[in-house]
């Protein structure tokens, strides 16, 4: 599939140049297998008597760094046979000369100059670029230099296979002759600046183009633009004496004849200045080395109220010890009105003032949340609350979830059993808090902010605490050493109420039961791991330890490559740690970071989030009448299926390029309202973590440095290496689409950029929700993606699918623990990928798994998970899958049982009226009245007889007139019936689901 790459695709460009060869640079559709013979090539022509030698000078101009360490084919384009006698003699990034053997006279000749291998099947695939050989016979050789019979090949034209791949016009390189003359010619100035428009992106950071020598230098930027436009324009710097630190970008109005105004306020340069993810304003130094080339992107957000003409202004550009160059704006605004900003047109790079929007910032509360209320040092949240003590940290946590996870309580149950507290201990004992009344800074419906400060004779410790509507709590601790002190150790010890307690998950334990001691140490090279969640389903309480310092890492088979800071504090030099160990009633948590001397004045952070868990009850019914089908596939087919909600995945027609939505997006939006007209949703697979290259602003970004994409080591795919070079890691690649992305660099303006584009999609696309695939970006931007996606009633789906993050790759975190910052906004999980659904615990899969001790149902997916086992949760699969993975039997169980308003109770659930006899076979039952489905599953070893333990008076079922049948289930169990006691024969690793309802 060709992809779309600005307006140009398809056209024939043409450079014709006054004092050089005349080259037509020509965009093809796909012509030849790319994945051989590379994505460029020279077309040559052979005119004349048939010579036995022919020989042509190729002013090609090429960006890549070495090329006489790159082969080249010379293929006669009449039969598509490569020519042998082929002879090099000369190869550099200006020209090649070469001499080969014609196959007759009058012909045109193709030269592939970067031909590459590659696993056309692999997702993360690394070209490789056929290195020169002698295929020419060594008679012809020898005869080359006796050769009269010689004829002059002409260059016709430089194709590239398709739009994205073309090197013209921003990477033909200029030569070194061509850029010594104009360094002459401007001789005095330290770096010179070349006004670029916003349809030709500068590409290349150490080259200049060709078509700036063409142009000439200009003093001068115009643009056209419409009132109300999102205008953009580029200023390239390029030092040519000495490097440039501390580069500067002023603007002035601009005014026309009449002094109508358009103010300097309303422009900006995206390069040096900006709004981070959560909304505050920042500044970067940018530096520029001698003999690259910068990017400096500056936008004008031209209001709606301009009165069409032309304005006039300037651009100052400084640097520290450079001089100032001045560069006019001339900006012609047309009397047609830009629609939202241009938004709609982002080829023309309107949409880049996205990267710097406070969209959906402020923290309003989210359903089903409420508004929090403080009364006196206490904080209610839905289903919590949070009892501060004198100190600034929680004196209590308490949770008012039933187990069963569907409702609410009247009973609180306690989080932790005492205070928590941070610990300074010194060769003496432990240092005297006296602390101060609790301060709340802030009141308002979504966040509470409060302060208090702690002294002792040798430390100041300021609390800042502040906790979210969804259960969030930050902490800054800063201690500062009144005088020089000897520390043994400062620790956080949370002790945690040993029923609140009973599973674990992080600090390089897979969820299960928690153990009885445990010890943890940093390794922040290796393991993606500070901090754990330590609960039960219905209380329990995420913590993480940081310092200011802390910067998310990368995740996703990534974390290696940017890996977590060790906290200075916490850490301290790899003697911090922690330790778990029992004491009746209390399980004691112990965060320590060792002994360490601190000079007075000397400051500390020790930082640590928190999350309380449950979020919310879960929602049953919203499990049984939401099914997803997740392929692109005709709506009345899928319709058929049941499926409620269509997932569309990326490298699909209406969706091809991964995390970049926005270029097929009129047939996506012909599709979802055809599935809206039939009763189905739509949500689409959009994400954070890496960018299609079809991205429009992927050069804009690039000249951000490594503020949106990542560091690396370069490499992947082709496209990459040949148009950005070097330093980046290669991504996701898709064969059929030739889609290959980049890495995002983690938090970044990018999430400012998508959170709009997830407005845009709401808004003119009329999407449903999304599918997310792993998440890259935190909570911040996570609630914003929830307000645009929930706004004016839309329903806002959001479903998490997560490979098990559990592996050397991924630092060894829980899929579970790393993402449940994003949880309180979820519909659904899918985890996911490399999930073992046979071999681990049921506590495994209740709480990595399931959801549900945080408010959510889930699916499972690999292999199509285990049908019996998933039940126990409200589980089944993926769909479209396989044979064996279908859940449509299941659903047809769902339907005729008649779930929607039944009552789940889970075997976890102590009171549940139905259990059976053996204690590795587990009961989870779904009533109603006088009527139950029963979801039995096995982890006993072998196949084993159970009976069902039933309190019928809890059950509500007369056992007089109870019947108990098993339904005919496709791949899952044949009809059957059963009395009262009698023996069940449960299958290993399978079970049951039995209907007992009243005759």
């Amino acid at each position: 599939m060709l992809k779309p790459f600005l307006f140009c695709a398809l056209l024939m460009l043409i450079c014709s140049i006054s004092f050089g060869q005349e080259i037509r640079y020509i965009t093809k559709n796909n012509d030849w297998d790319a994945d051989s013979l590379g994505n460029h090539r020279v077309v040559l022509t052979v005119s004349g008597p048939e010579p036995y030698l022919a020989n042509v000078v190729i002013n090609w101009r090429r960006n890549d760094l070495h090329p006489e360490n790159k082969g080249l084919f010379v293929v006669d384009s009449t039969t598509n046979k490569r020519v042998m006698n082929v002879s090099v003699e000369s190869i550099t990034r200006e020209n090649c000369t070469l001499y080969f053997q014609p196959v007759k006279g009058d012909n045109k000749y193709f030269v592939y100059y970067m031909p590459y291998k590659v696993d056309k099947k692999s997702n993360y695939p690394n070209a490789k670029y056929l290195e020169p050989q002698q295929t020419a016979d060594a008679d012809w050789l020898q005869s080359l230099p006796e050769t009269k019979t010689m004829q002059e090949a002409t260059v016709e034209s430089i194709e590239s296979i398709n739009a994205i791949n073309s090197f013209y016009p921003m990477e033909v390189i200029a030569t070194a002759a061509e850029v010594s003359n104009l360094i002459q010619q401007n001789a005095g100035s330290s770096y010179l600046v070349f006004p670029e428009d916003r349809l030709h992106p500068i590409k290349m950071k150490h080259d200049i183009p060709q078509r700036w020598i063409v142009n000439g230098l200009k003093s001068v930027s115009n643009g056209e633009v419409k009132i109300g436009e999102n205008y953009a324009y580029q200023l390239g710097i390029y030092p040519v004496t000495k490097d440039i630190t501390g580069l500067k970008i002023t603007f002035s109005d601009l005014k026309n004849r009449s002094g109508k105004m358009i103010p300097s306020n309303v422009m900006s340069c995206l390069n040096t200045n900006g709004v981070d993810f959560k909304g505050d304003e920042f500044t970067k130094q940018v530096d520029v080395a001698k003999g690259d080339v910068q990017a400096i992107w500056c936008l004008v957000n031209v209001p709606a109220t301009t009165i069409p003409g032309v304005y006039e202004g300037y651009i100052t550009v400084s640097a520290t010890d450079a001089e100032t160059t001045r560069i006019g704006i001339r900006l012609q605004v047309d009397a047609a009105i830009a629609v939202k900003g241009g938004v709609n047109e982002p080829w023309k790079q309107t949409r880049l003032t996205w990267l710097n929007s406070t969209l959906a910032q402020k923290n309003d509360v989210i359903k089903p949340y409420i508004p929090l209320v403080v009364k006196n040092n206490t904080i209610a949240l839905l289903g919590r609350k949070v009892i501060l003590d004198k100190t600034g940290f929680p004196k209590n946590i308490e949770t008012y979830f039933t187990p069963e996870m569907t409702s609410f309580s009247d009973k609180a149950k306690e989080v932790i059993s005492g205070p928590i507290n941070l610990i300074a201990e010194n060769e003496k004992g432990i240092e005297k808090w006296q602390s101060s009344a609790v301060n709340f800074t802030g009141r308002q419906p979504g966040t509470v902010k409060w302060e208090g400060t702690n002294t002792s004779a040798d430390l100041k410790m300021k609390v800042s605490g502040s906790l979210e509507f969804d259960g969030f709590v930050a902490y800054t601790v800063k201690v500062t050493a009144l005088k020089d002190v000897s520390l043994e150790d400062i620790r956080m010890e949370i002790p945690f109420n040993k029923d609140a307690a009973k599973y674990m998950m992080g600090l390089n334990l897979k969820g299960g039961k928690r153990p009885e001691k445990y010890e943890w140490k940093w390794d922040v090279p290796h393991k993606n791991q500070d901090g754990a969640w330590i609960g039960d389903v219905n209380a329990g309480l995420q913590y993480s330890l940081r310092d200011e310092n802390y910067v998310r890492p990368l995740n996703t088979n990534f974390y290696l490559q940017k890996p977590l800071l060790l906290p200075t504090s916490w850490g301290n030099e790899n003697k911090g740690g922690i330790n778990i160990t029992e004491n009746g009633s209390t399980v004691l948590v112990n965060n320590y970071s060792g002994a360490r001397a601190m000079k007075k004045g000397d400051v500390l952070y020790y930082n640590f989030t928190f999350l309380i868990t449950p979020f919310h009850p879960i929602n049953t019914d919203f499990q049984w009448a939401t099914r997803f089908y997740h392929k692109y596939d005709n709506i009345d087919t899928i319709k058929a299926t049941g499926a409620t909600v269509i997932n569309i995945h990326h490298a699909t027609p209406i969706n091809p390029y991964i995390n970049y939505p926005f270029i097929a997006h009129n047939a996506m939006k012909a599709y979802i309202d055809e599935a809206h007209k039939k009763g189905l949703k739509v949500k689409i697979y959009n994400t954070v973590r890496e960018l299609s290259n079809s991205a429009y602003e992927t050069f804009p970004m690039r000249s951000l440095a490594h503020e949106i994409y990542s560091a690396g080591k370069g490499g992947g795919y082709s496209w990459l290496q040949e148009h950005l070079g070097d330093d980046y890691i290669a991504a996701w690649y898709v064969p059929e689409i030739k889609d290959a992305a980049i890495v995002n660099s983690g938090m970044s303006r990018w999430h400012n950029y998508y959170v709009e584009g997830m407005n845009w999609l709401v808004q003119n696309v009329a999407i449903d929700g999304i599918y997310l695939d792993d998440v890259a970006f935190d909570r911040t931007t996570m609630k914003r993606v929830k307000r645009v996606l929930t706004q004016d009633g839309h329903p806002g789906i959001i479903d998490l699918h997560s490979a098990n993050q559990y592996n050397k790759n991924d630092g060894f975190n829980n899929s579970a623990n790393l993402y449940m910052e994003h949880f309180p906004y979820l519909n659904r999980l899918w985890f996911g990928e490399y999930f073992d659904y046979e071999k681990n615990s049921p506590d495994f899969f209740l709480t990595e798994v399931s959801g549900i001790p945080f408010g959510l149902m889930g699916e499972m997916l690999q292999g199509g998970g285990n049908p019996w086992r998933g039940m126990v949760y409200g589980m089944t699969n993926r769909m479209p899958w396989s044979d064996n993975a279908d859940p449509r039997p299941i659903w047809k169980v769902w339907d005729d049982f008649g779930m929607q308003g039944t009552k789940m109770i889970g075997y976890w659930v102590d009171n549940n009226p139905v259990k059976t006899n053996n204690p590795e076979v587990l009961a989870t039952i779904y009533k109603k009245d006088k009527a139950a489905l029963v979801s039995i599953a096995s982890w006993a070893k072998d196949d084993v007889n159970i009976t069902l333990l039933i309190d019928w008076q809890a059950l509500g079922i007369d056992p007089a007139k109870a019947t108990i049948t098993a339904p005919e289930i496709k791949n899952f169990q044949h009809a059957a019936t059963f009395s009262n006691g009698q023996d069940i024969k449960v299958e290993k690793g399978k079970g049951w689901l039995l209907v007992i309802k009243e005759k």
